[in-house]
């Protein structure tokens, strides 16, 4: 069964994928758009269900709709977290669960090293210069990226590739995460550090921390007055993880530079000095799949369902011990 919302199905579900879908499983006639649970065709189909591919727009999968769907082997989440709508007993009934949150964020790392390169050059910045006085920037004074020093918060699966990614480019990266050992960042091409020693080192900081209680707020007053006078903030995870009046702050000052793709609030007000300064590049959290790359989660998430069909183990498995520490 299909359990998405029905526009997001014709982005998932692209007609490539959706033929290899069919070949793979007798796909319930429920109708687009009528995956909500509480639909009586809906109910009445559960029983005959072996596997839930969801997406973007499906309700919380709770205890009483694993009740209706007693043949329910798998649910495969053709988006990212599955924190929302994955109840905890569907791993206590011994049903496997995968997430496409690795083809999502595959665009997000893409993003981030394109904006680290960018803001390297602080082209974000000059192009403002540039735009405003109608007259080319003079961008001598500006560091440029060979030696620069990147900060990474956050050992997160878009942290861990937009590392892999950097060891293509003259930088030293830094990264700080409590779950990673010094020996798992060597293997990544990065120093690990603690927070205080990321942000005063980082030329470039960026932040791929989950949101989660314990990180709200996270990057305070006291962590972004560590960065070095010129450096530039880059946020492509969750804007409620910078403390927004302390950004504010530090960039209406002028003394920080900024990307950011995500904000608190989001959108910003019309009236946030934020969209008006020329060291702050924002953009209305794009990073993500969008487009075209879409496709890539109803790709990724019906190759599980054909590795489930052929015997194989998934390969995008998402455990109980994750989804404490995950978005």
């Amino acid at each position: 069964m299909v359990a998405m919302a029905e526009d997001s199905r014709a982005r998932v579900l692209v007609p490539a994928v959706l033929a290899r879908l069919e070949a793979t499983a007798t796909v319930l006639p429920v109708g687009p758009g009528r995956s909500f649970f509480d639909d009586p065709d809906v109910r009445a189909a559960l029983p005959e269900v072996d596997v839930l591919l969801t997406g973007w727009g499906c309700p919380r999968i709770s205890p009483e709709v694993l009740d209706a769907a007693p043949k329910l082997q798998a649910i495969l989440h053709a988006a990212g977290s599955v924190k929302a709508i994955v109840d905890p007993a569907a791993f206590d009934r011994g049903i496997q669960v995968s997430s496409a949150v690795v083809a999502n964020a595959l665009p997000v790392a893409e993003f981030t090293v394109a904006a680290i390169v960018l803001a390297g050059k602080r082209a974000f910045r000059l192009a403002a210069q540039y735009r405003t006085e109608r007259r080319k920037a003079d961008p001598h004074g500006m560091p440029g990226s060979y030696g620069t020093t990147i900060g990474l918060l956050g050992a997160s699966r878009i942290g861990r590739m937009v590392a892999e990614r950097l060891r293509g480019y003259d930088v030293h990266v830094l990264i700080s995460d409590p779950y990673l050992t010094a020996a798992d960042a060597a293997e990544l091409g990065a120093e690990l550090v603690h927070n205080d020693e990321l942000f005063s080192r980082s030329d470039i900081l960026s932040v791929h921390a989950p949101l989660l209680p314990e990180t709200v707020g996270l990057v305070d007053a006291r962590l972004l007055g560590l960065l070095k006078d010129g450096s530039v903030l880059i946020n492509t995870s969750r804007g409620k993880i910078v403390d927004a009046a302390a950004l504010e702050r530090e960039c209406v000052a002028g003394r920080i530079d900024a990307v950011l793709d995500v904000t608190d609030p989001e959108p910003l007000p019309p009236d946030s000095p934020l969209l008006d300064l020329p060291n702050v590049f924002v953009t209305p959290h794009v990073a993500g799949a969008v487009g075209s790359e879409i496709a890539r989660l109803g790709e990724l998430a019906v190759s599980e369902l054909e590795r489930l069909a052929a015997g194989q183990p998934l390969q995008h498995a998402i455990s109980p011990a994750e989804i404490g520490r995950i978005a």
